[in-house]
């Protein structure tokens, strides 16, 4: 028997509208759509595109010219002249059709993927009616994006396809792709061929917990990378879905597996080989060698190519100093441009990436220990040992990206009973934590609180080796963040966001997504 739509909390909207009204009307809702839209609008065509690819899923089908049957209407159109954010649209759901407007295609494809949930669920649940609706909606924020490490363990490029489903289904926009890292190096440059060779590769992998002594490994040896044009491939896939990759190249530290294959960028000048446990490695990369900025440049030059995005991750996190205390050229470097210590060392490395980085147009961004020595005059800061860091960002004038260890380190424990749960790196970090995530903090000054971009989400594979148990730490959690980072924080109510996310998981579950088992 068909049921009716009557309550729009069973629509299981996530992330929750800025503004949705029930009208006071049912018609009959129908598996066969008409859409029109402007058919000489290209960008309007691959979202129409995109959109009937999508509710072909699920049962819906595109009405053709000489059928009888009963049909959905839908307008999908463009009006530049509308006073709202690109990203913004409103969505009208009556007996005379359902409308989508907004002035830009970003817009579109966000109320897109908000009636592509109401179709779905309506579908799901065989339903005989729809609900009148109006709304209108818009990002509380301009960042909202997830973090993906291939670096310790290297996901296949459907995975990485379907992160990106799942972001910009949730109307994420940025997926930060961490590329390299001690125990593997995942980009090929072509100026130097080790990193696809040597870098690319460690002899095997620790088994079990990092701090299990003694230490056991597999014996086996483990890596790869993505082809030019695999990451290509994966930068249309986005373009398409309205998500701009940032890549991360890590600097002055995490920097083992690079070093391995040119050692003489090292400060001791090897040999070395891509870690094989994880944490904080001393091996950094000599910022008194010319030669360091030289191959970093050529790397950032062929990374700015490949990347047409704004910004390029640079890491600057975790850079142990103990090499650049010892190392005369660092010393050398230290004296030689009047810096009291090694923490400015290090702010002179990044500031020195920055003006490159600069040359081939694009912004950096680097982890919150960038402050350290003084931070770089254009940086973004990523803050993510807590919100401290963001905080002296911001009320210092720099633009922040807030993901605090406290709130979206995903690759923690989802139960408190760890027992229950496949080994993690630690910590505790449940569905309700991600949720009262707060991206600004009290403690920033009012007129600074707009330097605030937004948050992400970070997902590090020291102990994620498969897809699946990469979408177990995933999900829901990122679900809860997307209403974070895009909903208005007045709307935000846990109670009512579990209630919508039941219906939600059952959308998840048609999708094959491993939301809550079968983790290996």
């Amino acid at each position: 028997m068909k049921i009716q739509s009557n309550n729009f909390k069973e629509l299981g909207l996530i992330p929750t509208p800025s503004s949705i009204k029930k009208l006071d009307l049912n018609f009959p809702f129908a598996k066969t759509i008409d859409i029109e839209f402007d058919k000489k609008d290209d960008s309007l065509k691959k979202i129409v595109t995109y959109f009937t690819n999508k509710f072909s899923k699920f049962g819906l089908r595109r009405h053709q010219e000489d059928e009888k049957n009963e049909y959905l209407n839908i307008y999908i159109k463009i009006n530049d002249s509308l006073a709202m954010d690109e990203e913004a649209y409103n969505l009208d759901i009556g007996q005379d059709g359902i409308q989508l407007i907004s002035s830009d295609y970003k817009g579109l494809f966000y109320g897109v993927q908000t009636l592509l949930q109401i179709l779905e669920i309506h579908a799901l649940k065989d339903c005989s009616t729809m609900q009148g609706l109006e709304i209108k909606d818009h990002p509380r924020f301009k960042w909202r994006g997830l973090m993906l490490d291939v670096g310790r363990h290297m996901m296949p490029l459907d995975f990485i396809k379907s992160c990106i489903d799942i972001i910009s289904s949730h109307k994420m926009n940025i997926f930060h792709w961490h590329l390299t890292e001690d125990q593997g190096w995942r980009i090929p440059i072509k100026k130097f061929p080790k990193l696809k060779s040597t870098a690319a590769f460690r002899k095997e992998t620790l088994i079990g917990h990092y701090n299990d002594k003694p230490h056991k490994f597999d014996g086996s040896k483990y890596g790869g990378f993505y082809e030019i044009e695999e990451i290509k491939e994966v930068i249309e896939y986005a373009k398409e879905r309205y998500i701009t990759i940032i890549p991360e190249i890590e600097m002055p530290g995490h920097a083992t597996a690079a070093i391995s294959a040119y050692p003489e960028l090292s400060c001791t000048g090897g040999p070395h080989s891509p870690e094989t446990v994880w944490g904080i490695h001393k091996e950094v990369f000599c910022a008194g060698n010319e030669e360091t900025f030289q191959f970093l440049e050529e790397v950032l030059k062929e990374v700015s190519e490949i990347f047409p995005g704004p910004y390029i991750h640079i890491g600057g996190d975790e850079c142990p100093k103990e090499r650049w205390s010892k190392c005369k050229k660092c010393q050398k470097r230290i004296n030689s441009e009047g810096l009291k210590n090694e923490d400015e060392l290090q702010s002179y490395f990044i500031k020195r990436i920055e003006k490159v980085l600069i040359k081939y147009n694009k912004r950096l961004i680097g982890w919150d220990e960038i402050l350290e020595g003084g931070l770089a005059p254009n940086a973004i800061v990523h803050s993510w040992r807590g919100m401290d860091g963001g905080i002296e960002a911001a009320n210092e004038g720099h633009e922040v990206i807030m993901s605090p260890t406290t709130n979206v380190y995903l690759d923690y424990y989802q139960l408190e009973d760890n027992d229950k749960e496949p080994l993690a790196i630690g910590g505790y970090l449940p569905l309700s934590k991600v949720y009262e995530f707060e991206p600004i903090p009290d403690k920033i000054d009012s007129d600074k609180r707009h330097l605030i971009l937004g948050g992400q989400a970070n997902l590090w594979t020291e102990y994620v080796q498969t897809t699946k148990k990469a979408e177990y730490m995933l999900l829901p959690r990122l679900y809860a963040l997307s209403e974070v980072v895009w909903s208005p924080k007045d709307k935000k109510d846990y109670t009512d966001f579990v209630t919508r996310l039941g219906f939600h998981l059952q959308r998840s579950a048609q999708k094959k997504l491993n939301y809550s088992k079968n983790f290996e």
